[in-house]
């Protein structure tokens, strides 16, 4: 295929700038974007362990005891199902804390996330 008079085209210059343009572009987002997803799994960890801690309180409000587990949780219709730890991808990995003292019932005080990773403000996520 030849040009015509008169047609015109890109030149191989031209094209290899524009890709190199959109490339260096490319790599200038992609920190922000790993970064802002980070930031939701963040935001999502920290509403399921909101929900899970006040449906916690629910139940010894209810029962005058804490649950034995999470599942009981979801059994007795306070919860749906249990949620997914955003960072372990499984509802099984959370850590859970059990009450202090002799005198306190049940087995789940309090809940943590499973993970190992570290939050963008140095924080661990099982410390949360």
């Amino acid at each position: 295929m030849s040009l015509k008079k008169g047609q015109k085209g890109f030149t191989l210059i031209e094209l290899l700038i524009v890709i190199t343009i959109i490339g260096i572009l490319a790599s200038i987002a992609q920190p922000n974007f790993l970064k802002s997803r980070i930031r939701a799994q963040e935001t999502s960890l920290r509403r399921s362990l909101f929900v899970i801690r006040d449906v916690i309180d629910q139940y010894y409000a209810d029962h005058g005891k804490y649950p034995d587990d999470l599942e009981v949780l979801a059994e007795k219709k306070y919860i749906r199902a249990v949620p997914v730890d955003p960072f372990t991808k499984s509802a099984s990995t959370w850590i859970i804390i059990p009450p202090e003292g002799d005198e306190e019932e049940g087995g789940v005080y309090d809940v943590h996330s499973g993970s190992d990773f570290v939050s963008l403000n140095g924080t661990p996520y099982n410390e949360w």
